[in-house]
């Protein structure tokens, strides 16, 4: 056996440091990343999901990745918890815990995973705490003296645990919130630094918008999200949420349409879908991956879309939205003619104008079925029960299956062809000013996929300190049939400091001038 000396080791460890960071270089001066999302259908076996995990990150798709995002509860949701290290401690399990003596066996598996592939690696997986460790938290503690999270958990291409972050918005788990809201980032050797927030929080300022506010550009979000008709299913609120805040998203779903939950994609601001999946036959275990443009200076690259959608008769066990709240019309679309409908719809002091144009296709076959079409618009708060609500302004054109209201917001799984297809399409709407709002084009088609932003126009203008004029129209010669929904989204969260609610002092400590005063 030949033998070296100490020297020859400390040469070759050396030369191994120049060679990654030579590396980290190299990928850092990259006008773009590689980023994979995976659209997943869990079962109750833990053993069952991380085989299944490893197997997607070896995976030859995944090969060319830089970062790697699983979705929300589809790992250890219905089984054991598992302790996380605090990232400022910079702990890898892989190489601090290999016999899982302290971490669940999945966690550091996980780890040694990233290490192995060199990736960063996002999960999501159900984390306890002592509560005990957080004095200051005097709410009451389970019998057991644990808090139970839903966590993301950041592996970076070490298998460091450099981030983690503890949902905020709660959608009926039985878990716990942290004490204080926790906002997280962590950066990487790609030169992007990434916030994370997870399903639910998407709907609230904290953490997912006030990171936005805070100058962060590019998102990790994995989800487990149950649609709803007509404003919200997954991929048309990933689409609207990006595209509104001009970010790169990337989004992860869990993927079983018979409860409810698909959706996935990859998304670059203003330029919308760079992947985007929903499956609405059966769930999947695939990654999509797609290169995304680093937003340094802005910079755009050239999208090249890829539809994963399918197209025969939809299992999507779909929920509906709030509708029978909203002020609504049904547009009078007759089969056979064309029509066209200029319209102001109040609710309250909250006004939309539509000005709509359709045409008229073939007949449909006896015991066919067609969607109606209504306007409508609603303000007020979502009236969820037991959940986090927040405060909306919506305006917009949606599908019923028959003539009421009540019948709205849902699919018709055997629908044949459309009556019409839409040849003009805008609505315009003045919104109030608020401290803390988000305004989002929101469209779907009955694919139930978005329409891109080539087909559509998006402008707003702030026509003074009270208001914002906004105008959301189908593009120029653009047509469109097919359509489930075309909609202006206003979420004002909690509305505490919008213009001209509150008194005179309110408004005041909220910023706003008063011309009066």
């Amino acid at each position: 056996m030949a033998k070296y000396s100490s020297g020859f080791f400390l040469f070759c460890i050396t030369l191994g440091l120049m060679f990654e960071l030579s590396q980290q270089a190299s990928v850092s001066k990259r006008d773009y990343y590689t980023a994979g999302v995976v659209e997943f259908r869990p079962s109750n076996l833990v053993s069952d999901n991380l085989a299944a995990y490893l197997e997607i990150i070896q995976s030859k798709n995944a090969s060319f990745t830089d970062i790697i995002v699983f979705p929300e509860s589809t790992l250890n949701d219905m089984g054991a918890t598992s302790f996380v290290p605090n990232p400022e401690h910079l702990i890898n399990p892989c190489l601090s815990d290999p016999k899982a003596t302290y971490y669940e066996d999945f966690l550091v598996i996980l780890s040694c995973a990233a290490r192995n592939a060199s990736k960063y690696i996002v999960i999501n997986l159900t984390e306890k705490q002592m509560c005990e460790d957080v004095p200051e938290d005097s709410r009451p503690c389970a019998l057991d003296g644990f808090n139970v999270f839903n966590t993301n958990v950041v592996f970076d291409r070490q298998g460091v645990v450099v981030s983690r972050y503890r949902k905020v918005h709660l959608y009926g788990e039985p878990k716990n919130s942290t004490f204080r809201p926790e906002l997280s980032t962590f950066e990487t050797d790609f030169g992007v630094t990434f916030g994370h927030f997870i399903c639910f929080d998407i709907l609230f300022y904290t953490p997912a918008h006030q990171l936005v506010d805070q100058g962060v550009t590019d998102f990790v979000y994995p989800a487990m999200w149950f649609s709803q008709l007509p404003f919200l299913t997954a991929v048309q609120i990933q689409l609207g949420w990006a595209y509104a805040n001009d970010v790169n998203l990337l989004a992860s779903g869990a993927s079983d349409p018979a409860m409810g939950t698909s959706g996935s994609g990859i998304y670059h601001g203003r330029s919308g879908s760079l992947e985007r999946v929903m499956r609405q036959d059966a769930g999947e275990r695939t990654i999509y991956v797609a290169q995304l443009p680093k937003y340094k200076g802005r910079r755009r690259m050239k999208r090249d879309l890829r539809d994963h959608q399918v197209a025969t008769g939809s299992r999507f066990n779909i929920k509906r939205d709030y509708l029978e709240n909203f002020s609504s019309e049904e547009l009078p679309v007759e089969s056979g003619k064309n029509g066209h409908l200029s319209k102001i719809l109040c609710h309250g002091d909250f006004c939309c104008h539509y000005d709509l144009a359709w045409r008229s296709l073939a007949n449909p076959a006896e015991n066919s079925s067609s969607y109606s079409y209504r306007i409508g618009i609603f303000e007020g708060w979502r009236n969820e029960k037991r959940l986090d609500v927040n405060y909306i302004r919506n305006c917009g054109l949606f599908t019923c299956s028959g003539n009421s209201i009540d019948d709205c917001g849902r699919l018709l799984p055997d629908l044949e062809h459309p009556l019409v297809t839409f040849t003009h399409l805008e609505i315009r709407v003045t919104y109030p000013q608020s401290r803390e709002f988000l305004l989002l084009p929101d469209t779907l088609l009955d694919n139930l996929l978005p329409l891109e932003p080539k087909y559509f126009e998006w402008s707003r203008q702030q026509t003074s300190e009270e208001g914002h004029q906004v105008r959301f129209g189908l593009r120029q010669s653009q047509e469109v049939s097919n359509l489930l929904t075309f909609a202006i989204y206003g979420n004002y969260y909690y509305n505490d400091c919008t213009f001209g609610v509150g008194t005179v002092e309110e408004q005041l400590a909220c910023g706003f001038k008063h011309p009066k005063i």
